[in-house]
């Protein structure tokens, strides 16, 4: 694949990607991408991807970044007791040793699969 220089990155009617195309930092006002929307409080809500962003890099696909009109985009919907509730309950699970059944008080690294005390018993009896 032939790298992706910044001249083809810019692609204003959709001709070469389907979707009008803008290199990176440089999407017209009124798109946003997720992210942005959901620092101003809200969502696509359902929308199509109007544009995307693309950003070239070394020896590897492009960044891609999908852009959505600001002016449809609809409030964030407000979290309900309910999932505050299941949250709690997630983050709970994630925090429990499944050796020692306690709240570890962190999150079980994955890379153990349990709390630090039962994955090295050797190191907490010398300390």
């Amino acid at each position: 694949m032939a790298p992706l220089t910044f001249t083809k990155c810019f692609d204003p009617d959709g001709a070469r990607f389907g979707i009008p195309t803008y290199p990176w930092r440089l999407a017209p006002e009124g798109l946003a991408t997720r992210r942005q929307l959901r620092a101003e409080g809200l969502r696509p809500g359902g929308q199509p991807i109007a544009a995307q962003l693309l950003r070239p890099r070394f020896r590897r696909e492009p960044l891609v970044a999908y852009l959505y009109r600001v002016d449809l985009a609809q409030p964030v919907r407000p979290m309900t007791s309910r999932k505050w509730g299941a949250l709690a309950l997630a983050m709970l699970a994630r925090r429990t040793c499944p050796q020692c059944s306690t709240d570890a008080g962190y999150v079980i690294p994955a890379s153990l699969g349990m709390c630090v005390p039962c994955a090295y018993p050797e190191e907490q009896r010398v300390a």
